[in-house]
């Protein structure tokens, strides 16, 4: 990876092959115009590259990478196995993946390849190890950029080669039949297998699957991605060992588990593509940005690829308007990134992807994304002194793909949306000028004075145990509904929901009352449904979810006002020091811990996030009153970002900042 006070990495992906030749020496000069720094090449060469099985011509690639490393631009060197070329699958159909409903897919597209395909991996290795003996002593190689968006478009494939890889897996996991069994439920249903021989992928079936089988099956996956990468990694690791590795996630996605993705590259590299019509864009791009930080520790990572403009697969594909490229390129930096790429340097003219923007447009250089992109070079070059340094935070939100699986099941208490619990709590936090990290379940959080967990739905008692340790510790603690309900294996948790939560929170749930109302993960139009909640001597919104739930050791801070909840507390605190008082006082001598039994309005969430982040020493920079406004500190600067369409003013710690609509100022830290 670039080390400290190096150029900040600015492209985006080339592909020449698409271009005839004496295009490729303007591409280098516009390059040069623009401050290119590196470009990711042959992410979708190797039908190019290998036009027949075992004919390779290196000869074009050699004067590409000749060509850009005369003009000064380093390569992120892709392997090219995203898309095995048509020859392949001609010779070994059965490489081809099969959707739970038994269609096998065809050629014409991309990632036309099951995950566990032992040819297809044979012939991925066998083309990497080319590439590497070819270009891995070559001067202009940075890093490898091994396949592309793993599992984007076949994120499982239900062949008959991948049924006998999950029996693997499976048995490797449980070491027994009987073990498998159990950790299934199989006794429900008459689904008790008598060998792994028996034991199928979750394909379409009569009704319900049994959902931890379902769950496996997601983890499964993820992990015969993964094994995909490591036997290219493998080669690269062998044949060129000095040159750092990544390859490229896709923010919150659900199929691939990224905490265990993230210890097999050198740097995390994601690729980003908020909307511009969504106003919630720049929140969850924020988000976003906060978990690739966060998965390698506070590591600095690659805005590995966005857009200039628009994209090309919505149904309205809305461009950025001018200042937001530069806007969110911005937001990256200030929270850990160490280079801002696109996808791609030149807009294609056929193709399913000739509609999406890159930084060279049809209409050429005169261009207002041109200019655009060439102002942002400019003022990437002069950033080397934020390149390597870190952001920290105080404040963590524990994710878990797990439960992202898990509570989407089917046959669930409702039709929840994980990141829709994530993001409630992210908001706002944002909104105060918070920033945050993410950990997963069970990892310490001893350097965070307070850590939040939203709907940590199926997790080891462990996990648990740590997140109750916190308050005991002095830390603050937030709970929020549907956590603690199932462990590793959905079965629910042994003494009742929240497990060992319990004790710390000093509640218990009786029942769960989802709010009724129509389907949460429908078109988005329909209307959330809403409570209300008594808190203090106010009446406050809420919506999605109430519980019965029981305060035996804790105080109550509002209660549910209708329905099946109707008097039954909806948020508490307890504090770990002593027994429940109405005392709003920070207690020196233990911490705190809150649990939240539904979704408040956002003044409540302002309201009990405050009291949480004084009782844990931190101070808020923003007062939560402009939500299009977030600050981030990195590098000793204080980086005011506007996503408004209006000019705000804001006042930032002890400073009052007017910025222009999609603007930012930096401010130094006092």
């Amino acid at each position: 990876m670039i080390g400290n006070n190096a150029p900040v990495w600015f492209g985006g992906d080339y592909n020449p092959e698409q271009w005839p030749e004496e295009v490729w020496a303007d591409d280098v000069r516009l390059m040069q115009r623009a401050g290119v720094t590196i470009a990711t090449v042959g992410v979708f060469s190797w039908a190019k590259l290998e036009p027949r099985d075992g004919e390779f011509d290196f000869a074009w690639l050699d004067r590409v990478i000749d060509g850009l490393h005369a003009g000064g631009v380093k390569v992120d060197l892709a392997t090219a196995t995203a898309s095995p070329p048509p020859w392949l699958s001609a010779a070994h159909p059965e490489i081809l993946p099969v959707t739970a409903e038994g269609v096998r897919l065809g050629v014409g597209s991309r990632q036309q390849y099951s995950p566990s395909s032992q040819v297809y991996r044979q012939y991925a290795t066998r083309f990497v190890r080319a590439l590497a003996e070819r270009y891995g002593a070559h001067p202009a190689i940075a890093a490898w950029h091994i396949n592309n968006e793993y599992g984007c478009h076949v994120a499982q494939s239900f062949d008959d080669e991948s049924a006998a890889a999950f029996r693997v897996w499976l048995e490797a996991r449980y070491g027994s039949i009987e073990a498998l069994n159990h950790a299934w439920g199989t006794a429900f249903w008459s689904q008790h297998y008598a060998r792994f021989s028996e034991v199928e992928p979750p394909r379409a079936m009569p009704s319900f699957p049994n959902p931890t089988q379902v769950l496996d099956f997601h983890r499964f996956s993820s992990d015969a991605l993964l094994e995909c990468y490591r036997a290219e990694l493998a080669v690269l690791r062998e044949v060129t060992p000095d040159i750092p590795v990544t390859t490229n996630f896709m923010g919150f996605f659900k199929p691939v588990d990224y905490w265990t993705w993230a210890k097999e590259v050198d740097f995390v590299s994601d690729d980003s593509y908020p909307d511009p019509a969504d106003p919630l864009s720049p929140a969850f791009a924020a988000m976003t940005r906060d978990l690739m930080r966060s998965l390698r520790g506070g590591q600095p990572w690659m805005l590995m690829e966005q857009t200039t403009g628009a994209v090309n697969w919505r149904t309205r594909n809305a461009p950025k308007l001018p200042g937001e490229n530069r806007l969110y390129s911005m937001q990256s930096i200030a929270r850990g990134a160490d280079g801002i790429l696109y996808f791609q340097w030149r807009q294609s003219v056929a193709g399913a992807e000739k509609f999406h923007a890159a930084m060279v447009p049809h209409a050429g250089e005169d261009t207002r994304i041109f200019r655009e992109v060439t102002a942002l070079g400019a003022e990437l070059s002069t950033m080397g002194d934020v390149v390597g340094s870190r952001v920290a935070s105080s404040v963590a939100i524990v994710f878990d793909w797990d439960s992202w699986n898990a509570l989407e099941q089917a046959a669930s208490p409702a039709q929840l949306v994980y990141l829709d619990e994530i993001m409630s709590w992210h908001w706002s936090l944002r909104a105060l000028g918070v920033t945050v990290d993410f950990v997963e379940p069970g990892a310490s959080v001893d350097g965070y004075s307070l850590v939040i967990a939203p709907a940590l739905f199926a997790v080891p008692r462990s996990a648990l145990e740590t997140l109750a340790a916190v308050p005991a510790r002095g830390g603050q603690l937030i709970v929020g509904y549907q956590t603690g309900i199932l462990d590793e294996n959905l079965h629910v948790q042994q003494g009742g929901y929240l497990g060992p939560l319990q004790a710390a929170l000093g509640v218990r749930v009786e029942e769960f009352a989802p709010l009724a109302g129509p389907d949460l993960r429908g078109t988005g139009t329909a209307p959330v449904p809403t409570t209300a909640i008594r808190f203090g001597d106010t009446v406050r919104a809420a919506s999605v979810w109430t519980e019965l739930l029981h305060a035996d050791d804790a105080e109550v801070l509002a209660t549910f006002t209708e329905g099946l909840a109707e008097g039954s507390p909806a948020i508490t605190r307890r504090s770990a020091s002593g027994p429940a008082s109405g005392s709003d006082a920070p207690d020196a001598a233990g911490g705190t811990a809150w649990y939240v039994a539904t979704r408040p309005d956002t003044a409540t969430v302002y309201e009990l996030l405050l009291d949480a982040l004084g009782r844990a020493g931190i101070r808020p920079l923003l007062d939560g009153k402009n939500p299009d406004v977030e600050v981030v500190e990195r590098a000793g600067t204080r980086w005011v970002l506007n996503f408004g369409r209006a000019e705000a003013t804001v006042t930032v710690g002890e400073d009052t900042v007017t910025i222009a609509a999609h603007d930012l100022v930096r401010l130094p830290v006092a």
